[in-house]
């Protein structure tokens, strides 16, 4: 039998309270597995592919938090036998030792050790305690600080997917909103091969360039850039020029082609590379830990980086847009027909205008992070505890979180979802889902023959798809030179 004050070993503990803990463990995976499932059903039913992929990835992400806690629990022993010099434990702490020479009474200091390792010490494994003891030194980390890092890397990943899934949310009901402007664009839309008069339009007086082009003024311009993202971050002139320039570019047959439905379908498939956790956030999370020192108030300085980012990407954004504006408005004082703008990868940093998403990635992430710190150290240690810091540090980090998380949901996100489609290519999702599948495996087959005539056939393939134009360029993730030229040749 368990001596009195120790904790029972699982041969000592009665089999009705061992079956009753793992029957409700059990059932509550079981449920959370179930509406995972049925959740999938019905994304795939409703022929939501890129939604259901981005389920999967929620999926995998929860897979990796399993195995990130059974390593933990497996190799708890072996950390506990790790031991160190206990002069090692002085440095880089989040919270300052007590010292009762500083002037600490001695009964403040024991309920300090009670309160924050008295439970622990019950719980650690005595007999590696005492070994490390023997030796002058102190385990690598104790029982009781594992468990806490199983609840905040849960927490950390559960916050994270909250966050990106109401900011896509959020983000998705703004750009439905723009629903209209589409319905009445095609309302309107002239017929294919349709006679209709075609006026002369002065550029300067077009709605799109007199509110995006500043003559003379590049400071002007990103001043207004800034400002824009903070209301109406996109105007119905925005859209209609944008759309109007993204379809003479890459299908000008088609004037009726349905830019805000492809528009949603590419900001779905972008969906599952945002809500999940890549390596390089997990370094992010090592060195976020690594940098929480007393004194040194990490997260409050940290909390800047992604506001900073995110104004920076909405500013670029809108900067985008008058660019747009500037360059048809240096070239031309009047035009026939409409103001078509040309979209170009040039706009973008690097030509690349898949940065965005990366920084958006990491913003939502961040932002997550700081606010899943926050509720666990409150629900671990409590409001007071040292290592919550000062209030006056503590509110304008919520505050913070709070305009992230609001102003990424209805501007920049919906600024990323129209603005990238400025560039030079257009993505796969312009297909339905069969052409998609069609076009791709045809694709493979086409590549697989080219391979077998030789470099000189696939040379005079690719010379054949440049000389089709650009509207057969297609985005394909991880796509090589081959298959965007045998795309080419269904043209």
């Amino acid at each position: 039998m368990a001596a009195e004050g120790e904790e029972a070993a699982l041969e000592f503990t009665p089999t009705w309270i061992v079956a009753a803990v793992c029957s409700i463990i059990v059932l509550l995976s079981l449920v959370a597995e179930r509406c995972l499932h049925y959740l999938g059903k019905k994304l795939k039913k409703k022929n939501q592919k890129p939604l259901y992929e981005a389920l999967l990835k929620v999926k995998e992400e929860l897979m990796l938090l399993g195995f990130i806690s059974l390593l933990l629990t497996v190799f708890q022993g072996m950390i506990q036998r790790t031991c160190i010099p206990a002069g090692w434990t002085d440095h880089m702490l989040p919270c300052q030792k007590l010292d009762v020479k500083a002037g600490a009474t001695k009964e403040h200091y024991d309920a300090e050790i009670l309160g924050r390792i008295g439970r622990r010490l019950l719980s650690e494994d005595s007999a590696a305690v005492a070994q490390c003891h023997k030796k002058g030194k102190v385990p690598l980390l104790s029982l009781e600080a594992i468990h806490q890092l199983h609840i905040f890397i849960f927490v950390l990943a559960i916050t994270h997917v909250i966050f990106s899934v109401t900011t896509m949310l959020l983000g998705g009901a703004q750009i439905r909103q723009w629903k209209h402007w589409e319905d009445g664009i095609q309302k309107h839309a002239p017929e294919k091969g349709a006679d209709n008069e075609v006026k002369v339009t002065h550029v300067r007086s077009h709605e799109f360039i007199k509110k995006r082009f500043k003559e003379n003024s590049v400071i002007l311009s990103w001043l207004h850039s800034f400002g824009k993202q903070f209301y109406r971050s996109v105007s119905k002139s925005d859209y209609t020029t944008m759309r109007l320039g993204f379809i003479k570019t890459h299908c000008p047959g088609n004037l009726k082609f349905d830019f805000h439905r492809y528009m949603v379908r590419v900001l779905e498939a972008d969906f599952k590379k945002v809500v999940g956790i890549s390596w390089y956030l997990w370094v992010f999370v090592v060195i976020f830990l690594l940098l929480n020192v007393n004194g040194w108030h990490t997260y409050f300085w940290i909390a800047f980086l992604p506001l900073f980012l995110l104004l920076a990407i909405g500013t670029k954004l809108e900067h985008v847009i008058a660019q747009l504006a500037h360059n048809v408005a240096e070239k031309h004082s009047a035009i026939v027909g409409d103001v078509v703008v040309k979209p170009s990868d040039d706009h973008f940093w690097f030509g690349k205008p898949r940065i965005v998403l990366f920084l958006i990635h990491f913003i939502l992430f961040q932002n997550a992070f700081e606010i899943a710190f926050f509720f666990w150290i409150l629900t671990t240690y409590g409001f007071d505890s040292c290592i919550m810091g000062q209030v006056r540090f503590i509110v304008p980090r919520l505050v913070i979180g709070v305009v992230i998380q609001l102003l990424c949901s209805y501007s920049t996100l919906p600024l990323y979802a129209i603005v990238t489609q400025m560039g030079s290519c257009y993505k796969k999702e312009i297909f339905n889902e069969h052409v998609q599948q069609g076009v791709l495996g045809w694709a493979q087959k086409v590549k697989m023959k080219k391979g077998l005539k030789g470099a000189a056939t696939k040379a005079e393939s690719t010379n054949n798809a440049d000389a089709a134009g650009p509207s057969v360029k297609i985005e394909m993730a991880k796509a090589e030179e081959d298959v965007e030229a045998a795309v080419g040749n269904t043209e």
